[in-house]
């Protein structure tokens, strides 16, 4: 298995990409505010990411308050190399923060083309603005995406970025399942894996999975990776050919609204 040191590099170069696609982005010498005024509520969009352990944690907090207030935007941070954040994590609470902690665990495809399903009723295709409509009704439906108010316009964006590539499911003719495939570096990222409540249970996702394994073969990506939101996803993933090569502790402070945990859960 890949040593934790040499993963997190690798991740975080992905996540970083991943992000830049649909939000803006500020360097700084602890991290990163991503921001996006557009989606004030879309919270992958407007955090600030504290990686290093700063020198300050009061400076740097009062640096990501100031920011986000002046743009109307709820401040949010996620904490990175957390077992040595305690000072951090001690300011925040001092300012009121709530605090979570949450696992995540890092999955690489095992790069084994599985044969799908022979069902002639299933068939693939890449959404286009013709079928944009119903790919996003799908997407919009799944709570832990945070539904329509936060998930059509990022949808949108991502279906316009050329680093996103968009596929459709669709069994007896009915759009049913979605996921995506990010590209960046020769590195593929698999997203926004969805199924409509009705058409669960009946291995979808799977051939679904496996038709975009497929497609990263065809495009010559050294690998396919995939983040699942818990650890019980990751066991999902599992079953269809994704080895599990570390899992990191993160942290998320917030003020107001819900937390991450709230959010996964629909």
């Amino acid at each position: 298995m890949t040593k934790m040191n040499d993963l997190e590099p690798k991740v975080l170069e992905l996540d970083i990409a991943y992000l830049s696609t649909f939000t803006n982005k500020i360097i700084t010498d602890w991290g990163y505010i991503f921001y996006n005024e557009d989606q004030p509520m879309y919270y992958d969009a407007n955090h600030a990411h504290i990686y290093d352990v700063p020198a300050n944690p009061t400076a740097v907090i009062e640096e990501v308050l100031q920011f986000f207030q002046t743009k109307n935007i709820p401040p949010r941070f996620y904490l990175y190399n957390l077992k040595n954040q305690e000072q951090l994590l001690e300011t925040l609470k001092d300012y009121q923060f709530k605090i979570e902690e949450f696992i995540s665990p890092v999955q690489i495809w095992d790069q084994k083309v599985r044969t799908r399903n022979s069902e002639s009723q299933i068939t693939f295709e890449r959404v286009t603005e013709t079928t944009l409509t119903e790919a996003l009704d799908i997407e919009c439906s799944i709570k832990e995406f945070g539904g329509r108010e936060v998930r059509e316009k990022a949808y949108i964006e991502e279906f316009h970025h050329p680093l996103f590539s968009h596929y459709l499911l669709r069994k007896d003719g009915i759009a049913c399942a979605t996921a995506c495939l990010v590209e960046h570096n020769h590195q593929g990222r698999l997203e926004s894996v969805a199924t409509l409540e009705e058409f669960r249970g009946q291995g979808l996702i799977g051939e679904l999975i496996y038709f975009i394994q497929r497609e990263a073969k065809e495009r010559n990506l050294k690998n396919l990776w995939i983040f699942p939101i818990n650890e019980t996803i990751e066991k999902v993933y599992v079953k269809y050919g994704f080895e599990t090569l570390g899992k990191f502790t993160h942290g998320h402070a917030y003020l107001s609204g819900k937390s991450i945990t709230e959010i996964r859960e629909g």
